[in-house]
């Protein structure tokens, strides 16, 4: 086994041992968040969209749903900021609402430290230095979470990305970890300045 593959195996490993005892130790915190969404917001409990991954390949992202489904008087989805709940922007803020993302770390869907997944249509919208960031799985949180998050622009978020593409290691992913529980607790970089979480990426100029 070559230092590449022996590198991906220990990451597989690391990843899978952290999300079966964060699961652990958080599964009566799950309970009642469950428990919480099913009587203020009732079902579905959770929120499953496709997203693309490693590569491209997309995947179902499991979260706790966080929003309404009030529609315009044309039947579209009201923006964001209209759906977002009481409970969804608290359980954003704690960032409660990605915990159910450790299923798809256990799938090997996701990565417990990468570049966040984001939307497919963003696909044709980024740069090839940008693309970049699809080299390794997606993860729960990442270089960019622990240096601004939602307070960065995307340019900005994108080169923090493929920095950590280049520079990705399991030392490294345990300190993005433990600064991770360090922002959480600090409610650091939650939404973006005017936005509900973040605006949507148009592309950047001169693509």
């Amino acid at each position: 086994m070559n230092q590449s593959a022996r590198s991906s195996a220990l990451k597989r490993f690391f990843d899978v041992a952290g999300a079966l005892a964060a699961i652990a130790l958080l599964a009566p915190v799950l309970v009642l968040i469950t428990s919480i969404i099913l009587l203020i917001m009732g079902w579905p409990v959770f929120f499953i969209q496709r997203r693309p991954g490693r590569n491209g390949a997309t995947f179902g992202l499991i979260k706790f749903r966080t929003m309404n489904a009030l529609r315009g008087p044309q039947g579209r989805l009201l923006p964001d900021g209209k759906r977002l709940t009481p409970l969804g922007r608290w359980l954003r803020a704690t960032s409660i609402d990605e915990l159910p993302e450790l299923l798809n770390v256990l799938r090997g869907d996701m990565s417990l430290v990468g570049p966040r997944p984001l939307l497919g249509a963003y696909l044709n919208r980024y740069t090839p230095e940008q693309a970049r960031r699809h080299e390794v799985k997606p993860g729960i949180t990442g270089w960019a979470q622990i240096n601004g998050r939602n307070a960065l622009s995307w340019e900005e978020k994108f080169k923090l990305d493929v920095w950590y593409v280049d520079h990705h290691n399991l030392w490294l992913d345990l300190k993005i970890i433990l600064r991770t529980i360090k922002k959480v607790l600090m409610r650091e970089g939650i939404s973006h300045a005017g936005e509900a979480t973040m605006s949507e990426f148009m592309g950047s100029e001169g693509r």
